[in-house]
């Protein structure tokens, strides 16, 4: 017995939903495993004016993957991760880069920058320090 049209579009429109919104799921997830995504919340925690300007607790959320600043290839990835804490809010800028595939991901800058514009360094790659370096998995 076929179903009726209206039904058919309901069901549709469910499951499209659906598999939109684990695709989106999915998307994070990813981002959020990534070396130069981890090694960058790495450095906002080990920043203690970073964490005493958002205020404990800190909250990391989603990316938003519409905002063209977030933008990952093959050699490169810029992230903005938006943050917030119990005084304040705003986004973890994150640049990395490596030499080729496979290879470690460098961060090259890393600074918060807080809804009220003030800006706090959390890493800079001109500091010469090469712990800041993890393998891709």
């Amino acid at each position: 017995m076929p179903l009726p049209l209206g039904r058919l579009l309901f069901f549709s429109g469910v499951v499209t939903s659906g598999s939109c919104t684990l695709i989106y799921y999915l998307i994070q997830k990813a981002f959020s495993k990534a070396s130069y995504y981890q090694l960058a919340l790495e450095q906002l925690h080990s920043r203690p004016e970073a964490l005493e300007a958002l205020g404990p607790p800190l909250h990391i959320h989603y990316l938003h993957l519409t905002d063209k600043y977030n933008f990952v290839d093959i050699a490169d990835a810029q992230l903005k991760i938006p943050v917030s804490g119990s005084k304040s809010e705003g986004h973890l800028y994150v640049s990395s880069s490596r030499d080729a595939p496979f290879q470690r991901w460098h961060l090259q800058e890393v600074f918060l920058k807080l809804k009220d514009g003030q800006q706090i360094p959390v890493f800079s790659g001109n500091s010469g320090n090469s712990g800041h370096e993890v393998k891709e998995e």
